[in-house]
C-alpha cells in the first residue's frame, strides 16, 4: 500500500525599511511524499544546492558575507531518530560563511558594475523540538543585516528577520537542505525587491550629487531687502536712528546667507541653494545732512559687494567635486570663506575710499564693482 502525506513548511519574514515600516509575508512550501519514510540521522555536513534565483539583481551585488553569529558551532540542531530527545549538530559544508557565500554567488551572479553590498549573518539556525503525539517541530530563524560598501565605509541599509517552520512525525524525513536553502532564497529575493524600490529615492543609495541655485526673493517686501538689480537702495530704507557716537553720515549692514533644500531623484542627490544677498532696513541709518546722491551711492556699493561675494560663492560651489557622503561639509567651508572674504572686501572698500570721503578712490571702486557686476546681470 502506498500512503500519501503532505508536509507543510511555513516561512514568514519581516523586513525593516528605513522608514521603520515592517512588512510581513507568509510563504507556504508544500512537500508531497508518496510514502512514509523512515527518518535517518544525517551523518555529514549539509551541501546547499547552488542554483540561480529567478530574479536578477540590477542594483547590487553581494561583495562579501560576514558571520556575526554569537554561536557558530552549527547551523542545525536536529532530533535523533527514535523516541529519544537527544539532539545532534549538523553544519554546512565548509562552514556557514563559505557555504552561504558560494550559494549567494550562484543565486545572484555578481555584477561588479553595481553597488557592492555586504551581508552580515546575525542569526541562521534550525532547531527541532519534540512534541506530544510522536511529532517533531522544526523552526528556522534568519536575521541578516545589509550594508552598502562605499568609499571604505560600510553604510547600514536595512535588516531582514525571517523564520520558517515545519511539523513532522518522528519517523518522517524532512529535506533540511531545502528548508535552509529556501530561507536564504527568500531573504535575497526580499532584499532585491527592497533595493529596487529604494534605489531612486534613498539617499544612502545615491550615486552622485547635483547642485543648483536661485536668488532668494520675498514678496511683499518686509524689513529685509534682498538684492536685485531692479531694486536700488533709497533713503527711506534707512529706518534706524543715527548713532550719536558715530563720525559717519550713514551706515548699512548687508550680509550673505542661503537656504538649503535636499532631495533624491533617480539616484541623484539634488542640493538646491536659495542664495541671499540681503540688507535689513532696521539696521541702516543716515543723518539728515548726509542725504545726497553721492552718499547713497557709497552705501549702495556696500550692498553691491555682498552681491559680488554671493556670486563668487556660487562659482566656487559649481567647481566643487561633491560626494554623496559629503556635500554639506564643502558648502559650509565655502560659505565661511566667502563670509570672511566679504568682511575683508568691505573693510578694504571703506579704507581705500576713506568711507566715501576720497572721491577719486570712490570712482575707482565704482568702476571695479560695476565691471564685476556686469557678468551677473
Amino acid at each position: 500500500m502506498v500512503a500519501g502525506m503532505v508536509l507543510m513548511v511555513f516561512l514568514t519574514a519581516s523586513f525593516l525599511h528605513l522608514a521603520r515600516l515592517r512588512i510581513k509575508l507568509l510563504l507556504i512550501i508544500i512537500l508531497i511524499s508518496t510514502s512514509i519514510l523512515r527518518a535517518q540521522k544525517i551523518t555529514g555536513p549539509l551541501v546547499l544546492n547552488n542554483e540561480r534565483l529567478s530574479v536578477t539583481a540590477k542594483e547590487f551585488y553581494v561583495a562579501g558575507i560576514i558571520d556575526d553569529r554569537s554561536d557558530r558551532t552549527a547551523i542545525a540542531w536536529l532530533l535523533s531518530p527514535g523516541r529519544g530527545v537527544a539532539k545532534y549538530a549538523v553544519d554546512l559544508k565548509g562552514g556557514a560563511s563559505t557555504a552561504i557565500r558560494q550559494f549567494v554567488n550562484a543565486a545572484l551572479p555578481p555584477d561588479k558594475m553595481l553597488r557592492p553590498v555586504i551581508i552580515h549573518i546575525e542569526k541562521f539556525r534550525l532547531d527541532e523540538t519534540q512534541l506530544p503525539g510522536n511529532h517533531v517541530e522544526g523552526k528556522v530563524k534568519v536575521s541578516l543585516s545589509f550594508y552598502l560598501q562605499r568609499d571604505g565605509q560600510n553604510i547600514h541599509l536595512t535588516d531582514y528577520n525571517g523564520s520558517a517552520g515545519y511539523n513532522r512525525f518522528a519517523n518522517q524525513e524532512v529535506d533540511i537542505e531545502m528548508v535552509l536553502r529556501h530561507a536564504l532564497e527568500y531573504s535575497l529575493t526580499f532584499f532585491n525587491t527592497w533595493i529596487n524600490n529604494e534605489a531612486g529615492t534613498n539617499i544612502k543609495l545615491a550615486k552622485n550629487v547635483k547642485i543648483s541655485f536661485t536668488d532668494y526673493t520675498e514678496q511683499p517686501e518686509g524689513d529685509t531687502i534682498y538684492y536685485s538689480f531692479k531694486r536700488p537702495l533709497r533713503w527711506d530704507d534707512f529706518k534706524a536712528k543715527p548713532l550719536s557716537n558715530s563720525r559717519f553720515g550713514a551706515e548699512v549692514l548687508p550680509s550673505i546667507g542661503y537656504n538649503e533644500d535636499v532631495g533624491v531623484n533617480k539616484s541623484t542627490v539634488n542640493v538646491h541653494l536659495d542664495l541671499k544677498a540681503f540688507l535689513p532696513k532696521s539696521a541702516c541709518w543716515v543723518r539728515t545732512d548726509s542725504k545726497n546722491a553721492y552718499s547713497l551711492n557709497h552705501e549702495q556699493r556696500h550692498f553691491d559687494i555682498v552681491k559680488i561675494i554671493i556670486e563668487r560663492f556660487k562659482q566656487k560651489l559649481k567647481a566643487e567635486k561633491f560626494t554623496v557622503d559629503n556635500y554639506d561639509g564643502p558648502i559650509n567651508v565655502q560659505y565661511l570663506e566667502s563670509f570672511h572674504e566679504m568682511n575683508v572686501m568691505q573693510d578694504q572698500y571703506d579704507t581705500e575710499t576713506a568711507h566715501g570721503m576720497n572721491m577719486a578712490a570712490q570712482e575707482e571702486w565704482n568702476k571695479k564693482i560695476d565691471k564685476e557686476l556686469v557678468g551677473f546681470r
